[in-house]
């Protein structure tokens, strides 16, 4: 391990660990009313998962020097997006999985009705929460909004509900592209950007120049996701490994193969490096989580 990986490791525990005490401080208090919704949306929520959302929106943050406790906010709120999605596709109208970060889904644990409770009020806590703070109200909304249209029917949802359609169905690569976009991507764009714009508003050249990133990562994610879905197994991902190829899932691996779907990570990770050139070393920890995504193997 080298020493600016030993750096990019420090940083990354760091913010993984600020970021399970703001979503404590940003979840209801399980003692509240009703005790068993709120203990389930913790379960859902905390102690799991690489918090690679968060991380991104940190990271981007760092280009402008963005106040810390507002990153965590915006942070938290991509997380409770990201958690509450994860609630309702394992569920058994979806994707009916049982194992997630290696402890039983929501609905196993608790019940179906529970689950889709959870995934329904992580969904508004995460605009409550990015509703408040001292940022300007017009850099507020804009952020709210962005959230939105990333988590509804032009964005994750619309990707998942495409993701349900194309069960047995053979796609061509562009529609594999265009649903992954969706699905996964347009979050990841999305806690890129609300990490830059908590710093500040961007301008045209900058947006378009993070916009590039997220979409190179965002793919990249997705196709490291399919391979290592047909090489790992379920100890290794904290979920049902060989599920895709189970239910009959196109992915990338499917159309293109093993190799060539590494070689477009990789070239997905080039990508992603040359479209911060602009940002200079402000745009080291961008750099280090495109490698992470590219290079994980879990």
């Amino acid at each position: 391990m080298t020493q600016a990986t030993q750096e990019f490791t420090s940083w990354m525990k760091s913010v993984q660990v600020e970021m399970e005490q703001a979503l404590v401080q940003h979840l209801p208090p399980v003692a509240q009313k009703p005790e068993r919704l709120h203990e389930a949306m913790h379960y859902a929520v905390l102690d799991g998962g690489k918090r690679v959302r968060p991380l991104l929106v940190f990271a981007a943050g760092a280009l402008f020097d963005a106040d810390a406790v507002e990153l965590a906010r915006a942070a938290a709120a991509v997380e409770m997006i990201h958690a509450y999605s994860l609630v309702h596709d394992d569920m058994p109208c979806m994707d009916d999985d049982a194992l997630r970060r290696g402890k039983p889904t929501v609905h196993v644990k608790y019940d179906e009705a529970c689950a889709l409770l959870v995934g329904d009020a992580l969904q508004s806590q995460a605009f409550d929460i990015l509703s408040e703070g001292k940022l300007a109200p017009e850099r507020q909304l804009t952020m709210v909004r962005l959230l939105a249209k990333a988590s509804g029917s032009l964005g994750m949802c619309g990707g998942q509900a495409i993701d349900l359609a194309s069960v047995g169905v053979m796609l061509s690569l562009d529609d594999l592209e265009q649903m992954h976009r969706l699905k996964t991507g347009a979050l990841l764009r999305a806690s890129v950007l609300l990490g830059a714009l908590v710093g500040k508003h961007l301008s045209d050249a900058e947006t378009q120049a993070l916009d590039t990133y997220a979409a190179a990562i965002g793919l990249a994610f997705q196709v490291v996701d399919d391979v290592l879905d047909a090489t790992a197994d379920s100890a290794t991902l904290g979920k049902t490994a060989g599920k895709d190829a189970a239910d009959n899932k196109p992915t990338y691996v499917s159309i293109l193969g093993l190799e060539q779907s590494r070689a477009l990570a990789e070239k997905l990770r080039v990508d992603a490096h040359r479209a911060l050139e602009q940002f200079g070393d402000k745009a080291q920890r961008l750099r280090e989580l495109a490698d992470l995504i590219v290079q994980r193997k879990a």
